[in-house]
């Protein structure tokens, strides 16, 4: 029988019992992680940078959860209220996700859910070896 089970991290549980999403899910190898934002207990951080390393974390921890890596991640979508933190975004992504390269999707929005936030993210991984 095929795994198929929501995903929810330790202190990500709000999203799941209040709004009623899962932080991510796995169909047998494949984890599809929901949109992620760089806000942690004190809010979205000033600096782009450490938002967006923030998300990235947020996202390790996330697929650590469902027993994959990023390493795993196949496939990233990310959404930007505007384009001039694209570099910060990009060198967040590189120094969190190494070669082999997933297939990556940018698209520019007006807001998200968090008026401070610039980007949100969100990737499919493939689960290559049990963690």
């Amino acid at each position: 029988m095929t795994i198929r089970e929501p995903i929810i991290p330790a202190g990500q549980e709000f999203s799941y019992n209040r709004l009623h999403f899962a932080p991510a899910f796995r169909v047998g190898s494949t984890v599809y992680v929901s949109g992620v934002i760089g806000r942690g207990a004190d809010g979205v951080p000033d600096d782009p940078a450490a938002e967006f390393a923030l998300a990235f974390e947020i996202m390790a921890t996330t697929l650590e959860a469902a027993g994959a890596a990023m390493s795993d991640i196949v496939e990233l979508t990310s959404f930007h209220v505007g384009m001039d933190t694209i570099g910060e975004f990009a060198a967040a992504k590189d120094a969190a996700i190494a070669e082999p390269y997933p297939a990556w999707t940018v698209i520019g929005c007006s807001s998200l859910i968090d008026p401070k936030a610039r980007a949100e993210v969100k990737a499919t991984a493939v689960i290559t070896s049990e963690k």
